[in-house]
């Protein structure tokens, strides 16, 4: 098992399983603000066809669609498949535990975010959790390799 102190992440094989099963992707802390990486990855994101579900309590409206203040107050008929979190790692465990309460498959933590205790969270409810690793720059490397 890896280490969940560092950057955590499947093989190669289980990546492409996993960006090419999922659909929908709530993105916790997407911002509408240009620049933001969030913002940036969201778009490439739903660029590629995946759904994008904002999750911000100060948005209405992220890249056309409606934002929610929390992971739990996406309607139960909305199925997420990965949560992607643009957090401070302090700020994941209770993400973590709503990924869970929601039915994702995935918890991402984006680029420098590492938490133990969400890792653990996640993991022991049996989702697949990868850390500190860019889902856009995860999926462009795919990409490149030929593998889609």
């Amino acid at each position: 098992m890896a280490d969940a102190v560092n950057a955590v992440a499947p093989e190669d094989r289980e990546l492409r399983i996993l960006l090419g099963e999922a659909r929908t992707i709530a993105v916790v802390g997407l911002s509408s603000r240009p620049g933001r990486p969030s913002l940036d990855v969201a778009a490439y994101l739903q660029q590629r066809g995946y759904r994008i579900v904002p999750v911000n309590p100060r948005e209405n409206e992220v890249l056309g669609e409606r934002a929610y203040p929390s992971l739990r107050d996406i309607p139960e008929d909305l199925t997420i498949d990965v949560v992607d979190v643009f957090r401070r790692a302090e700020d994941t465990p209770p993400i973590a535990r709503d990924a869970v309460a929601i039915g994702a498959k995935v918890l991402w933590l984006q680029d420098g975010i590492v938490n133990e205790e969400a890792y653990r969270i996640a993991t022991d409810a049996g989702l697949e959790v990868i850390m500190g690793v860019c889902i856009r720059r995860a999926d462009q490397r795919l990409q490149r390799e030929g593998t889609e």
